[in-house]
Order: structure tokens, then sequence, then C-alpha cells
């Protein structure tokens, strides 16, 4: 007996930014595994006897390895069980969705993916602000600044996110913002680009903070803090109305 496994982006953290399906899934689910940024309210959807499993993974926290939230999918969905993977965001947007679906694939399980309201989508819709503008800002780019070694990643395109007439997302940047921050500025970036930092997307904890990408690296550069953020640079980035 072979179970299914449901792919569910959860969004940013609101509870009411999920869709209908992924509230569905949720509900029918014998098993959730979830990301740290997919608990709380979220979990709130999932049917009574459900399994609830954190298998998530932040910076500098012990988190599981991989191969092991791999293999718990593959054990729960081998039982005949409906399992629920719940991704924060968009699943597909730097998520470790490819290893799991290989992962199924490899084992012959059947699954579906989901899709969720991204978190740059979300940070924008919260500061007020749209990700594009005809003549300025034709173009949007998603980045991570965190490498597999939690390093800035050494083959970053830098003349692309240099670009001053893109809008430009960094997931998982805050450490790294400083080093990034000074190699755009070496390719050409203004200083005083627009930089926002969006903390909290959609909770009661949000925090919005613009500035230009040198004073964000300067504060970054005196403690990242812990909370989860995006940050976006580009003409858009100071517009908006203050929160």
């Amino acid at each position: 007996m072979t179970g299914f496994v449901s792919f569910v982006g959860s969004g940013p953290g609101d509870p009411e930014l999920l869709t209908l399906k992924a509230v569905d899934r949720l509900k029918a689910a014998d098993a959730v595994l979830f990301d740290d940024l997919s608990a709380g309210p979220i979990l709130e959807h999932a049917g009574a006897g459900a399994d609830l499993v954190g298998v998530g993974k932040r910076a500098g926290r012990p988190s599981p390895k991989q191969s092991h939230v791999s293999r718990l999918l593959v054990d729960y969905a081998q039982t005949g069980a409906r399992v629920v993977r719940l991704k924060s965001g968009d699943g597909g947007m730097f998520g470790r969705l490819e290893e799991e679906l290989t992962a199924l694939r490899e084992a012959g399980i059947g699954y579906e993916v989901i899709p969720g309201v991204p978190s740059a989508c979300a940070a924008a819709a919260a500061a007020g602000i749209p990700l594009t503008r005809r003549l300025t800002a034709r173009r949007v780019q998603f980045v991570t600044g965190h490498g597999v070694d939690g390093e800035l990643p050494a083959d970053l395109n830098l003349a692309a996110l240099a670009d001053p007439l893109a809008t430009t997302v960094v997931f998982m940047g805050k450490r790294t913002f400083p080093k990034l921050a000074a190699a755009l500025i070496g390719a050409g970036l203004p200083k005083d680009t627009p930089a926002l930092l969006a903390e909290e997307i959609s909770k009661p904890e949000q925090r919005l903070t613009r500035s230009t990408i040198t004073e964000l690296a300067a504060a970054l550069a005196t403690g990242p803090g812990t909370s989860a953020a995006l940050i976006l640079y580009g003409p858009l980035a100071d517009d908006g109305p203050e929160g």
C-alpha cells in the first residue's frame, strides 16, 4: 500500500494567505511534515489525528539533514498515509523541493505540488509597493545569500545583481549582506540604492526597515539577529508608506 504526498506552499506565515487547496490537503492529511516558518496558526488547519513533525531548517540552529527529511516522507507514504510536506512561502523557491521530489520518484510514490504565496511577493505587498515599474524596474530577480556552507555563494552573477533597473530580492541574506553589498558597489551599483529589510512578514511581529544598501549593510554588520527576513533593493524599495 502506497500513500501520496502533497507539497504545500504555506505562504509567509499568515494562515489567511493559504490557498483553499492547501487547507483542504491539511485537513485530510494523516501526517504533516512542516518547516519552522510554517508552524503556529497554520497547523491549526491540520486534522485532529494527524502526526505533526517539525523538519525545518534555520541558519545557525540544529536542523535535520535533508536526507533524513526525504527518508521520512518516503517512510510515511509507504504506510499508505496521506502526507503533507508543508513548506514556507512557495516550496519551489529556495525550498529544497527538488531533492524531496527525487526521493519520491525513486521510491515510486505519487505526489502533487501546490504553490503558495511567495514571501517576496508578500514582503512587497506588506511594504505597499509593486515589484516592477515601467521604464525603471522592468525586471525582478531572486537570489539566495546563503550557500551550502552558510557563506555568500562565490558564483553570483554580480553584473546582473548590480543592475540599477532591476528589483532584487535576497533570501537568507542578513548575515552575508555586508559582503554582498560591498561586492555590488564594486560592480557599479550606486551606494545610495534604496534597500528594504522585511522581517517576519505577515506575522504580528512584522517589521519593515527602509534605508540604502550601504546603511543596511552597516546595520547588519553589527548583528543580523535571528528573525526570518528578506532584503529587497532597487528603485522601488524606498516607496510606500512607513511600517
